[in-house]
């Protein structure tokens, strides 16, 4: 069975990445456990409930819906979840299955971090871009009206399950918005998973078997390699944030309701690959190869209306400026990135303003 185990200073488990691993999941809660809770939502519950009751092989559980959309990423929805488990018969002996998106990825393992002050829990993810980042690596939390996730905790999970089948009833959209996240990886850290995105796009979008199970599983040791060496992102984790800084400013600037996460970081990679080239660390072929890339796998929400003097304002409310100072993540080339504060605010203007052109 494909499984990268992640070690860190606080915990180590396993990530499966295996289609029909989703049966195991009984063999992964621990026999101590009391009372488990699903969080997820009705539609992917609606699809995909029944396989998870028969992978509980019998054992009770629970069920808390979350309402979804980055809307109800918010405080007082994880204070009503845990006023469910609450009524359920959660304690400290509970645990938090989170299977669904990123958004119940980062709310079912937030509200695990909190819950009694902090119970197991293993995450499920069922979109692309949860399967090959928000459900690994520990991070989870809710946004605040100035930014994305400044709420939150790391909490490492017991598991994580990656069944790629599970993309199977993702709608095109969704699917498409995951890539960017991949896309992320190869820019960071692999070369040749860029390349096959570059130039194999039919393939990609095709949603061929083998391809996606390739960057899953590329995505997953990178990532895996990454998170173990630097849990709470104090060093090489930060490179992770490529692309995230102005995506996160583009979704609080259209109020989380107009691109989905991966359109937004879509932009901010294109952006980030920008001021990389004002900036002097990439090549004008390579900051062309990352935009080619990234327009391969749209179409994108309009972003032409938008203004760029808000969204540099923006960047100052990243959860990822440190002393006033917002530290990118600028490309030097295919597979090698660098992270610096260091950049003329003019540059990073003029970035976003060609950006959106």
């Amino acid at each position: 069975m494909p499984t990268y185990t992640v070690t860190t200073p606080r915990a180590t488990y396993p990530i499966v990445a295996e289609r029909g691993c989703l049966r195991t999941l009984k063999s992964h809660i621990p026999a101590r456990i009391g009372t488990v809770f699903f969080v997820t939502t009705e539609d992917v519950w609606k699809l995909h409930g029944p396989a998870l009751k028969n992978a509980m092989g019998g054992r009770e559980f629970e069920v808390l819906f979350f309402p979804g959309s980055e809307s109800h990423k918010r405080m007082p929805d994880v204070e009503a979840l845990a006023e469910q488990m609450m009524q359920c018969g959660g304690d400290r002996a509970s645990i938090v299955i989170a299977f669904g998106g990123g958004i119940v990825t980062d709310v079912g393992g937030f509200l695990a971090a909190v819950f009694m002050r902090g119970i197991p829990v293993i995450q499920i993810p069922t979109t692309l871009l949860a399967q090959v980042d928000a459900a690994i690596g520990g991070k989870t939390g809710v946004n605040l009206n100035a930014g994305k996730n400044l709420v939150g905790s790391f909490h490492q999970p017991l598991a994580v399950l990656i069944d790629p089948g599970l993309l199977d009833t993702l709608p095109e959209r969704e699917y498409r918005a995951g890539l960017f996240e991949v896309i992320k990886h190869g820019i960071i850290a692999d070369p040749d998973l860029f390349r096959m995105l570059h130039e194999e796009p039919a393939a990609v979008l095709a949603q061929k078997q083998n391809v996606v199970d390739r960057m899953i599983w590329d995505s997953v040791r990178i990532k895996g390699e990454v998170v173990s060496g630097d849990e709470r992102e104090e060093d090489r984790r930060r490179i992770l944030n490529f692309g995230h800084t102005f995506g996160h400013a583009l979704e609080a600037e259209t109020a989380y309701s107009q691109f989905l996460h991966g359109e937004a970081v879509g932009w901010g990679m294109k952006t980030a690959a920008i001021l990389g080239r004002m900036e002097g660390t990439c090549s004008d072929e390579c900051t062309a190869s990352i935009a080619e890339c990234i327009c391969l796998y749209g179409p994108f929400p309009s972003w032409r209306e938008l203004n760029a003097e808000r969204l540099f304002a923006r960047l100052k409310s990243d959860k990822k400026t440190v002393k006033g100072l917002v530290h990118f993540v600028l490309p030097v080339e295919i597979g090698v990135v660098t992270i610096t504060p260091e950049v003329a605010e003019r540059h990073v203007l003029a970035a976003i303003k060609e950006s959106l052109e």
